[in-house]
């Protein structure tokens, strides 16, 4: 029997009404959503189940909604009795990670990505960043690209290392167009502009990380009772101390997404459980290795095959 590896989402894959089957059939789910809000001070629950979707899409908003939906599907697969052998999550689905190894508590977690979500929004002015996803490109020549434009004095960096094929960009709104004008010069096809508040995962981001150590700093952190893979290093994060400390520079550093899945698949693992919102992972992983058995436990549906699923 091969490994398994539960994985969470990221911004982008938020919608109004997620969660609301598990909110309504499960009671450890239900009771994350009414600690969200009791944490937050306001009716954040109502928000993520009625809308509307403008104000669900606004990052401080968007960054802790999605954590509890993700948190609250993590409860009710728990109830299940299945147990995975590493988590990982995309940027923000860190956190959810996190929460699942027992590294971080959910009322911990849900506050600091709240803060995460505003200090990430106030880092650049509005209109000022911009992020694109390139497809087609290698990754050195893509970083040789934006190396060049930066150099020009237009600054742009990789953000994102989704899959082959597919990378992020991020950096001044000068930068990221320039890297659409440029795109072919680095084998890439086109540059697809994100609707994104900011230049995530650049070193533009670097005065929300400060606040963020700052944040980050007083919580109460227990040793992963799962391995827990760090998207800066695509490799299991060791301690308590180490975790906090690359939270920190994952704010401004790229995504590793793509190791970080070959580096599960060289752990043994088979399986990839994608939890919570929507299936952006499970298209990613599939493109990294069609191979791979894929679970996404997205609703209240999917939890009924889950069981099934591993137990074949």
């Amino acid at each position: 029997m091969g490994k398994v590896a539960f994985v969470f989402p990221g911004q982008g894959a938020q919608s109004v009404g997620m969660g609301k089957d598990f909110y309504d059939a499960v009671p450890a789910s239900r009771r994350i959503f009414e600690s969200a809000d009791e944490v937050l001070g306001f009716p954040m629950t109502n928000m993520i189940f009625e809308g509307p979707d403008s104000e669900l899409k606004k990052t401080f908003n968007t960054q802790p909604a999605l954590l509890t939906a993700s948190v609250a599907a993590f409860e009710a697969v728990r109830e299940q009795g299945v147990t995975p052998d590493f988590v990982a999550g995309h940027s923000l689905g860190e956190y959810s990670a996190l929460v699942a190894s027992g590294v971080l508590s959910f009322e911990d977690a849900v506050g600091t990505v709240r803060a995460r979500g505003e200090f990430m929004e106030q880092a650049v002015p509005g209109g000022q960043g911009a992020m694109a996803a390139v497809l087609g490109a290698e990754r050195e020549a893509l970083g040789e690209l934006c190396r060049s434009i930066t150099a020009e004095g237009h600054l742009v960096e990789l953000a994102n290392l989704n899959c082959p094929g597919q990378i992020v960009v991020s950096g001044s709104k000068e930068g990221v167009a320039l890297v659409g004008e440029r795109v072919k010069e680095a084998g890439g096809k086109r540059a697809i502009p994100l609707e994104v508040s900011g230049p995530f995962h650049s070193s533009l981001m670097k005065s929300a990380a400060e606040k963020l150590g700052g944040k980050l700093k007083p919580l109460s952190y227990n040793e992963p009772a799962i391995p827990v893979i760090a998207n800066v290093t695509a490799r299991p994060a060791a301690s308590a101390e180490e975790i906090r400390g690359l939270l920190v520079e994952q704010v401004y550093s790229p995504v590793l997404w793509e190791d970080t899945v070959t580096y599960l698949i060289s752990q043994g693992v088979d399986t990839f459980v994608e939890i919570g919102p929507g299936n952006v992972l499970t298209g990613l992983i599939k493109k990294t290795d069609k191979s791979v058995k894929l679970i996404n436990v997205s609703s209240l549906d999917s939890l009924e095959t889950l069981k099934a699923s591993l137990e074949q």
